[in-house]
């Protein structure tokens, strides 16, 4: 999840704080400041129902911090780079450590020593390096994204025999090229195709709409219009996509003249903007890839792979027939009327079941069914296991239901030349292209299918929800926006 804290510089302090918090799926930042004489952005971080352990499946969870700046005199958002040295970055306390990342475009905050439970406010200092910097006249954002460690590990599977376009059945034992006669006709995995062998990590959820809001809000007014539907000039309360499916998202105040953006804020619930019921951690839908694939640019992340989309579900366990992202065949869709708290950052479910997933909705009008996103982990109570929280083997939540999320292809065109480079957290400038995601070789929707399903998927029973399974490939992504869609991504 994503949380934000805005620092802006005060006219005669070297050091400053504008204090602003929200909280995303219980993510917080708070009290940021800046010591613009060395470049040390210091804010509070805490986040709950974090982890670390050396059982299986021997991980842990992280955030994913990293900041934006804005320059006082164009008034542009850029992204900035960070220390690559770990200890140049400092946690309080003696729970947690920072991990700086080699391209400097963030840093992971994770526990030090196992444990599990709830993150306390801590005191966390980034050392910033921003070529020709200078930091007195720059105002700051700084953003966290809840993170799941993927470790290496010996083997893994994917493909399980009977899902739908699956790929075959085959066990991964390296990070080599895998033929197209291994994994079926027409797919293949060269060596440089992300595969999942090496460790990495996965968002924990799917990106929601708050998320979203502070993409939009970082954005030019050019790249706004391309990321959203309405342009950034209409009227104050207009919705930025559509008024269904659950999409909160509204014009808060609107741009001008095609160089002043939009600001953008959350609005479910009409009425104030950004009240606790305003759906703030509901998954973020009506994405087309190319909505996803900028969003995890500008976050300095990238698309996953569909092997790893396989690896984050199933872990090394072999593979069970039509399982879903939670290791069996067990699966129950959601009803309306047993959804607690809607809108609130607490929204849940009444009924206990293994299995439990968004999905069902036979027609996009059927009262019976929850007829959009729910809240990002709505399933998952403090007490609840892999299967009661409809959880993949490593923790990460929502693989299966909610909305469709978006994976590249191992096939012998388009994701094939995919090897994975990272979003540098700007987007292209290109006036064709403004506001789009411009790494090298990330395909375009034709190398990317559609995985796990998503709340549209019909019908209580197993035969009627066969996109949810873990191996499924039968939906190829759509050009435009759909309802069903949104995403997540990897680093």
């Amino acid at each position: 999840m994503i949380t934000k804290n805005y620092f802006k510089k005060l006219a005669i302090a070297a050091m400053g704080l504008f204090a602003m918090s929200t909280q995303a799926n219980n993510v917080q930042i708070t009290g940021t400041t800046v010591d613009t004489s060395t470049g040390k952005i210091t804010f509070n971080l805490k986040w709950d129902n974090s982890w670390k352990t050396n059982i299986t499946p021997a991980n842990f969870d992280a955030v994913w911090v990293f900041v934006k700046y804005q320059d006082c005199a164009d008034k542009l958002w850029r992204h900035a780079d960070l220390s690559v040295t770990s200890a140049d970055h400092v946690a309080g306390g003696t729970i947690l450590k920072i991990d700086g990342v080699t391209d400097g475009k963030g840093a992971f905050v994770s526990r030090k020593i196992n444990g599990g439970g709830n993150i306390a406010t801590t005191s966390i200092t980034l050392k910033m390096n921003i070529a020709a910097a200078n930091y007195e006249n720059y105002n700051f954002k700084v953003m966290g994204i809840e993170m799941v460690n993927i470790p290496q590990s010996t083997s893994y599977w994917i493909g399980d025999g009977t899902s739908t376009n699956a790929f075959t059945k085959f066990e991964i034992t390296g990070n080599g090229s895998i033929s197209s006669g291994s994994i079926g006709t027409g797919n293949a995995a060269p060596a440089a195709f992300p595969k999942g062998w090496n460790g990495f990590y996965s968002m924990k959820y799917e990106i929601t709409q708050e998320q979203y809001v502070e993409f939009l809000n970082s954005l030019t007014y050019g790249q706004q219009a391309r990321r959203s539907v309405a342009s950034p000039d209409a009227a104050a309360s207009t919705f930025a996509f559509y008024n269904s499916y659950r999409n909160g998202i509204k014009i808060k105040v609107p741009g001008s003249n095609a160089a002043v953006p939009a600001v953008y804020g959350m609005d479910l619930t009409p009425g104030d903007f950004d009240d606790l019921n305003d759906g703030q951690n509901i998954a973020m839908n009506w994405l087309s890839y190319a909505d996803v694939s900028a969003y995890l640019d500008w976050a300095a992340l990238r698309p996953m792979s569909e092997i790893e989309f396989e690896k984050i579900c199933r872990g090394p366990i072999a593979p069970v027939a039509n399982e879903n992202a939670w290791g069996s065949i067990d699966l129950a869709s959601i009803v309306t009327s047993s959804v607690t708290n809607q809108g609130l950052a607490n929204e849940g479910y009444n009924a206990v079941a293994n299995g439990r997933a968004n999905y069902g909705a036979t027609s996009f009008s059927n009262p019976q069914f929850f007829n959009g996103p729910t809240k990002v982990g709505f399933t998952a109570t403090n007490a609840s296991g892999r299967l009661s929280a409809a959880a993949s083997y490593y923790g990460v939540m929502e693989m299966s239901g909610n909305v469709g999320e978006f994976a590249v292809a191992a096939k012998t065109a388009g994701g094939s030349t995919y090897t994975g480079v990272l979003g540098d957290g700007e987007l292209s400038t290109i006036t064709v292209s403004d506001g789009d995601s411009d790494q090298l070789n990330w395909p375009d929707p034709t190398g990317v299918f559609v995985r796990g399903g998503h709340f549209y998927e019909a019908g209580y029973s197993t035969s009627n929800s066969a996109k949810l399974r873990v191996s499924d490939r039968s939906e190829t992504t759509l050009l435009t926006r759909n309802p069903n869609y949104g995403g997540r991504g990897v680093r």
